[in-house]
């Protein structure tokens, strides 16, 4: 998940830092409207659908004790122990998430490691499964707050499915406006629905206070031995209590590490311990209530008000989520896993509010396709789980890298640190893929479609380089040519915008070629993604003279940042390359790209590439270009 106000994936060096100077506090508050808001919304459902399960033909209050000590643990084992105490250790330049941790790894282990790259790519499609999921899941279980609603459950009912397909949609709809304005003020209403949540968990712990029984794990793993298969089943249910977990990792960049863990372990976990707590008081004392647990504990004079609260706090979850699916497109287009997507500001100031169109439209059609497949949010809890068990077991295997050559462990500590991580994650995995038949499949399928994107878009990528490299001229040979035979000199600067600065760029020879003309200064210029999110100022340029005619321009941004070329150019200046860019043409190459049956690619991997290709973003628009200055020359190339 991201910062909807100033995002981690794209927040810059200097507004970083200064948000650390806002204040302990503040920190700590913005990160509860943001870090835990998936998490937060996790007590309208979990309990009923862990409860659901365990109380068939089970005696019920081992059941519900039973319950509450695997939530209870489920907590402190994956969020406070794996995420708060342990990954969050293994940060990239303060940064986390699945793509920022397998560029750390790929910087550490020994040789550059394919399996790593692979596991990245898994975590980031399972990323984008959890966020179609995710907002479908949350305001659908708030909105279904109306049928229990006191006097009117039964006329509101119909009323369920329609509204939560409009707030969803206006959601999405005004994404493209950008949210900083209201941003500000999710902080204080999902801590006033964290005390909520407390409020409530106290009011019926009375109930019955030998829930507080339920803390011990002796009773979550005597209920899983008694009840055998059916306990590993509703372990499936119990995850739901954890999804958002990753969120601690992801978000640290903006927040830092000692305001999310103080607002954990201080304030949002004691509030939803407390509340579970309280629901399974009240399930003990009136049995009845397990059909609905959480809107059943909700006093009828505060109905109304807690159900709107439960709506604005899934609100912003699913803000949060979408902000994140937004900033993991913009990491993966960085690293190469996607083609260029129109990527827009919506925020003068700040950095990190973009805006994806295209990413935008596949979850909103995405989420309205979960809504009226699935209709309530009981058969959506069975397709939720399976990708944020999934992106989970890629992290911890990322951690191994990390324990083992970053921090520099021996092998059996490495395996140790992250095998019993990874053996919870198994366990919760193996119990959500019992869920297959009943949706789960459908974020598998979903990501497995992704992977194949990414990794058809990375070797086709590869291929192009590969011949463009081979069909080319070296650059140096080029410089002897043009020696040998001057060709006509026309006046300004002309910028080469290549992938290789080691070979003439396929616009510069076409423009030898066809125009027969060389510019008095020419740049070979060459962007660069870093392995790091950010990259300071003073080292974005490196300026590599080759000759008289020639000078090579390096640009290296981090994998969170958006390239804006001709203010990175403006730093050449205090290295004494001095250019107008009035007076400067910028030279494209444009590819045709055409399928060949007998290239590196399987046919239909050609078309999917290719595909890919027409959809990117122009390249203009991309690096932040001024379009008048722009020459694009094609050419063919097969794949």
């Amino acid at each position: 998940m991201a910062d909807p106000a100033v995002d981690a994936a794209g927040a810059s060096e200097g507004e970083r830092h200064s948000a650390h100077k806002e204040g302990f506090f503040a920190l700590a508050l913005g990160s509860v409207g943001v870090v835990f808001g998936d998490i937060g919304t996790s007590p309208l459902y979990a309990m009923r659908e862990a409860l659901h399960h365990a109380a068939e033909g089970l005696p019920l209050r081992e059941a519900v004790l039973g319950v509450v000590s695997l939530i209870t643990w489920a907590l402190i084992l994956i969020v406070t122990i794996k995420y708060v105490f342990f990954l969050m250790r293994a940060d990239n330049k303060g940064e986390g998430g699945t793509l920022a941790l397998m560029a750390l790894a790929q910087r550490f282990v020994p040789r550059r490691s394919g399996w790593v790259f692979l596991l990245g790519v898994m975590g980031a499609a399972l990323f984008y499964g959890d966020g179609i999921i995710t907002p479908a899941i949350s305001v659908l279980s708030a909105v279904e707050g109306l049928k229990d609603a006191p006097g009117l459950g039964h006329r509101l009912a119909p009323f369920v499915l329609p509204v939560s397909a409009g707030i969803l949609i206006a959601l999405f709809l005004v994404q493209s406006r950008g949210t900083a304005q209201v941003a500000r003020y999710f902080g204080p209403i999902t801590a006033v629905w964290f005390l909520v949540l407390a409020g409530l968990g106290v009011y019926h712990i009375a109930d019955d206070p030998s829930v507080f029984m339920g803390l011990s794990p002796h009773y979550g793993i005597i209920f899983l031995i008694h009840n055998g298969f059916l306990g590993f089943v509703i372990l499936g249910s119990v995850f739901l209590a954890v999804t958002g977990a990753e969120a601690l990792y992801a978000d640290m960049g903006h927040f830092g590490k000692r305001p999310i863990r103080a607002a954990w372990l201080f304030f949002v976990l004691p509030a939803l311990l407390l509340n579970y707590l309280g629901q399974g008081a009240m399930v003990l004392a009136e049995p009845a209530t397990r059909e609905n647990p959480f809107f059943r504990m909700i006093p009828e004079i505060a109905y109304w008000p807690v159900l709107l609260l439960a709506t604005v706090a899934t609100v912003i979850a699913s803000q949060a989520v979408i902000t994140g699916a937004f900033s993991m497109t913009q990491q993966a287009v960085s690293l190469g896993l996607f083609p260029r997507i129109d990527i827009r500001r919506t925020s003068e100031t700040q950095a990190g509010q973009i805006f994806v169109p295209p990413v935008n439209m596949m979850l909103l059609v995405g989420v309205l396709l979960l809504l009226f497949m699935f209709r309530e949010s009981s058969k959506l809890a069975a397709a939720y789980g399976i990708a944020v068990t999934g992106a989970m077991f890629v992290d911890t295997l990322l951690f191994f890298v990390i324990i083992r050559w970053m921090w520099k462990r021996p092998l059996w500590q490495a395996i140790l640190g992250a095998g019993v991580f990874g053996l919870i994650d198994v366990v919760f995995i193996s119990s959500n893929l019992l869920k297959i038949p009943q949706g789960a499949w459908l974020p598998l399928v979903m990501g497995a479609g992704l992977v194949l994107l990414m990794l058809t878009w990375r070797r086709g990528a590869d291929i192009l380089t590969a011949k463009s490299r081979r069909d080319s001229l070296p650059l140096a040979e080029l410089s002897d040519i043009l020696r040998a035979r001057a060709p006509h000199r026309a006046p300004g600067t002309a910028i080469f915008l290549t992938s290789d600065p080691d070979t003439a760029p396929v616009a510069l020879m076409h423009n030898l070629k066809h125009n027969k003309v060389l510019h008095e200064k020419n740049i070979i210029l060459t962007v660069h993604t870093a392995e790091t999110p950010r990259v300071a100022d003073d080292q974005r340029v490196r300026i590599e003279p080759v000759n008289d005619d020639f000078k090579k321009v390096h640009i290296t941004y981090g994998f969170m940042e958006t390239p804006n070329v001709p203010k990175a150019l403006g730093l050449c200046r205090k290295q004494g390359l001095k250019f107008d860019i009035m007076a400067t043409s910028f030279f494209l190459g444009r590819r045709s790209v055409v399928p060949s049956a007998h290239s590196g690619m399987p046919l239909w991997q050609d078309r999917v590439f290719i595909f890919l290709m027409k959809n990117a973003a122009n390249p203009t628009d991309f690096y932040k270009i001024p379009p008048g200055r722009v020459v694009e020359l094609g050419t063919q190339v097969t794949v």
